[in-house]
């Protein structure tokens, strides 16, 4: 990534200096298709012409400056019509512009490269046709790839694209497009930043509906709907459910923001090989193509569907119409928009569980990235590209919306909404900062915001939240007190808006419910809960009862004793999943002994209702017997969750979700010659689980584990592929071939992803997916050394993305003993040059393995 990054000091020198007034920019994409190279030959990279017309202002006349473009030649480039020699103003990455006039005009005619890493235009061939896709991925700076400009965010202009695209092909871009004489021209958009400009090419799929919203002054907004996928999904398509959640969001969005859609179309591209969950770029929203099922799945993939198409709706206001100045701010969009995400779902949806969701798996996510040593205050210090690109984490996402969840109960839900419509109408297709959203929720909330925002926005850690019961003579209440602590590492105390709830079985018999419920402001080390005061004993005290705030919930001795005896006797499901995930975090803080946690799932999993819960506790299971159960009882801790398993699913409704869920997990813990004996059976239908459709979803997730343990070799994966020639097969095919225990597949995987560059991001992934497998730790111990060997190579030469995928993908967390943390910190000591976002991601994972040992010892000195 050599001369790729941009800093903020350089960014904030620019905005000074420059304003944009438009952008026209031209692509010719017909060398998209084809077998002869139209930019070159000698073996370099297919590449398509693109023309950049930049008109810009500079404050201060004969000042230099710089444009943005990362492509391998440039044809010509013009400023103010006066030619430069491409060979001395372009050095790869950027356009040196001198002696700026008071109003300029830039042309910029370029070869840019497709892209293999789903950055910047991404070009497919899709293996079960041939046909060729083509979509355009950017945040936070690849636009650059793709066309010239001033790669920041504060730069936001109009734009209008034509595009020359194969015949037969449809052209999407943010703006309603039509074709002339052979060239797809598209409407100007609106002021918007340069990253979520987007275009969408190929023969897709498409189909179409619309919205339509009479407002309370008689006018009428009219929005054409449009969705599209890959021909070879077409038949999996559920695109009227798509437009189902679209219309319920955009109809709760208009309700709650009061300021109109306000980019024209809404067109939704479910696109290959996509590196993230979604993109928001306004009037083409892209997303992985995942989100369309093949296969059977349960209702937590849809609801997490819905709320992705949320999320991205979101953003049309928080990022699209308002955007931050520099990625300091990400969280004005992103935390905004996660929090949207399920609100919306709750409030406009058939999800009207998410917050359960939230609770449960988005608050976990967060969690983890706050006690890793790289965590950082939601309002980060970013300062540069490549400290943004790693920033959206679980901090800015997940934790973020977890503080504005809070922000609504401290504030209240009126006061914030209100806010947000006084901070879209004011800085509309602008730029802000974090005071612009403050001053405006101060306003209308009567609350002192800049307090609120240093504690919870400019602070870094996680509180964790403790119940002490001090029963009276009588065996009440006489005084509830909420503890707080901090980590050393990052003490802040913060304010705390919590519910606390009692729960207790009604005359000392059936299940666990609530019998009272008070909501305090927890402020300091100890705070009294005097309402509370009087009550019966309970049996269980549960701290941040329906989840208000963000923290840690711990548990005095006697509740947790209720818990090992009636976890699943809880009724309320928001409760129930607030106690596995305070469970989930006592064991990833080796307070809780990984067996025991196992042991909890094994025997309240099976009546969990929620199917999102489910599948989770399934992965923190598997999780918990990987990582932090003792080695000497990892195979006893298996077999034990396979029996389970297959109980659980021999138990189950014949074809329901649950069924489904525990045949999955079942596969990922198989491990017996039995347990695969049974898979074997399953694939070829000599053995049958009444109401289990074995698709051919399942059958790749059966498949993996039997080629793991070497009862699925080369051929019959060849066999299964033909029978799945497509893009997912492959996929698969690419990730079990991986998985396979011989020392040579496993050096065969480690040379296609390390040491060469012919892999596509998708199959990247999929590689280093197989590679890791917990069953052969053996095979991966000569790759530890390796691997510090390889990645400041790899982290120099690759893109971003893979250079992400490659060092977290490939760290040797099985390998996990005291000295692979040796290793791991003589690097670091070795290594303290090497690049900040570099260091973070290795930091990420020794924390990671630190973590797991100290797991492991506890769950050692449990068993005695």
């Amino acid at each position: 990534m050599p001369g790729e990054n941009l800093s903020r000091d350089e960014a904030q020198e620019r905005a000074a200096l420059l304003s944009v007034d438009s952008y026209d920019v031209f692509l010719d994409l017909r060398s998209a298709v084809g077998d002869t190279e139209p930019g070159g030959s000698g073996g370099g990279p297919r590449t398509f012409r693109s023309v950049t017309t930049l008109r810009f202002r500079c404050a201060e006349p004969g000042a230099a400056s710089f444009a943005d473009l990362i492509a391998p030649s440039v044809t010509a480039v013009s400023l103010n019509g006066r030619d430069l020699d491409p060979g001395e103003v372009f050095d790869g990455s950027r356009i040196r512009l001198e002696e700026l006039a008071a109003e300029n005009e830039l042309v910029v005619d370029a070869q840019c490269a497709y892209s293999r890493t789903g950055e910047g235009m991404h070009r497919f061939v899709d293996p079960e046709d041939g046909e060729v896709y083509l979509y355009t991925q950017y945040e936070p700076a690849d636009s650059r790839r793709v066309f010239a400009n001033f790669e920041q965010p504060d730069l936001k202009a109009p734009f209008r694209f034509e595009v020359r695209a194969p015949e037969g092909w449809t052209v999407w871009s943010n703006g309603v497009g039509e074709l002339v004489d052979g060239v797809w021209k598209f409407a100007e958009t609106k002021p918007i930043s340069t990253y979520i400009t987007a275009v969408v090419a190929g023969p897709y799929h498409y189909v179409t509906d619309s919205y339509s919203r009479v407002f309370d002054d008689g006018t009428t907004l009219e929005i054409p709907l449009g969705a599209m996928c890959r021909k070879g999904l077409a038949p999996h398509f559920d695109a009227d459910d798509v437009f189902l959640v679209t219309k319920q969001g955009l109809d709760f969005f208009h309700d709650h923001f009061d300021y109109p859609y306000p980019f024209g179309k809404y067109d939704q591209a479910f696109v290959p090989e996509y590196n993230l969950g979604a993109m928001e770029n306004p009037g083409l929203v892209t997303f992985r193509e995942e989100y369309i099922f093949r296969g059977k799945v349960t209702q937590t993939s849809y609801e997490a569907r819905a709320n992705v198409i949320l999320h991205e709706m979101a953003h049309m206001w928080f990022g699209d119409l308002v955007t931050m100045v520099w990625w300091d701010d990400l969280w004005l969009k992103e935390s905004f928009a996660d929090f949207m995400g399920t609100f919306a779902n709750v409030g406009a949806t058939r999800f009207t569980d998410a917050w359960i969701t939230f609770a449960n798996r988005r608050k976990a996510w967060a969690y983890r990235a706050d006690q890793l040593p790289s965590t950082h205050p939601i309002t980060a210090d970013i300062r540069d590209l490549q400290d943004a690109k790693l920033n959206f984490d679980g901090i800015t996402y997940a934790k973020g919306a977890s503080v504005l969840k809070q922000l609504v109960a401290y504030a209240g839900q009126d006061a914030f909404l209100e806010g947000a419509r006084r901070y879209f109408k004011r800085n509309a297709y602008g730029n802000t900062r974090l005071g612009d959203l403050l001053s405006a929720l101060e306003e209308t909330s009567g609350r002192d915001m800049a307090a609120w925002s240093r504690s919870w926005l400019q602070t870094a850690g996680v509180n964790s939240l403790t119940p002490q019961v001090i029963l009276d003579a009588e065996g009440r209440i006489g005084e509830l007190a909420v503890l707080q602590e901090a980590p050393e590492s990052h003490p802040e105390l913060r304010p705390h808006r919590v519910a606390v709830g009692l729960y207790h079985r009604e005359d000392g018999e059936g299940p666990l419910v609530r019998y009272a419920r008070a909501e305090v402001d927890v402020d300091g080390p100890r705070t009294i809960v005097t309402e509370l005061a009087g009550a019966q004993a309970p049996a269980l005290v549960l701290v941040n009862d329906d989840d208000l705030t963000y923290c840690k919930i711990r548990f005095d001795e006697g509740s947790l004793a209720t818990l090992r005896d009636a976890l699943g006797e809880i009724t309320d499901p928001l409760a129930r999943a607030l106690c596995w995930s305070a469970l989930w975090n006592l064991t990833r803080d080796a307070i809780l002994p990984a067996r025991d946690f196992i042991a909890l799932v094994l025997r309240f999993a099976g009546r969990e209702s929620d199917i999102g819960v489910l599948q989770m506790l399934q992965a923190w299971a598997n999780s918990a017997l990987v990582n932090y159960a003792a080695p000497g009882w990892r195979e006893e801790g298996g077999a034990l969750l396979a029996e389970g398993a297959l109980k659980e699913l021999r138990l189950a409704e014949p074809g329901g979700e649950h069924q489904l869920a525990w045949a999955r997990f079942f596969a990922t813990v198989a491990s017996s010659e039995a347990d695969l004996q049974l898979l074997q059976g399953l694939l070829e239908g000599t053995a049958k689980i009444d109401g289990l459709d074995v698709d051919q979803e399942l059958r790749w997730a059966f498949l993996e584990p039997l080629a793991a343990r070497g009862a699925a070799d080369e051929s019959v994966l060849a066999a299964e592929l033909a029978r799945d020639d497509t893009a997912s097969g492959k996929r698969h095919q690419v990730r079990c071939l991986a998985a396979r225990p011989s020392a040579a597949v496993k050096a065969q995987a480690w040379a296609a992803v390390v040491e060469s560059d012919a892999l596509s991001n998708a199959l990247v992934e999929a590689t280093i997916s197989g590679f890791g497998q917990p069953s052969r730790r053996d095979l991966l111990e000569p790759y530890t050394a390796k691997y510090f060997a390889a990645i400041e190579r790899v982290w120099a030469e690759r893109s971003i993305q893979i250079g992400m995928d490659v060092v977290r993908g490939l760290f040797p967390s099985l390998q996990d003993s005291p000295e692979t943390l040796a290793a791991t910190d003589a690097w670091l000591a070795a290594h303290e040059d090497a690049p900040p976002a570099l260091r973070r991601l290795v930091l990420e994972s020794r924390d990671d393995l630190a973590r797991a040992l100290r797991g492991q010892a506890r769950d050692i000195a449990a068993a005695g």
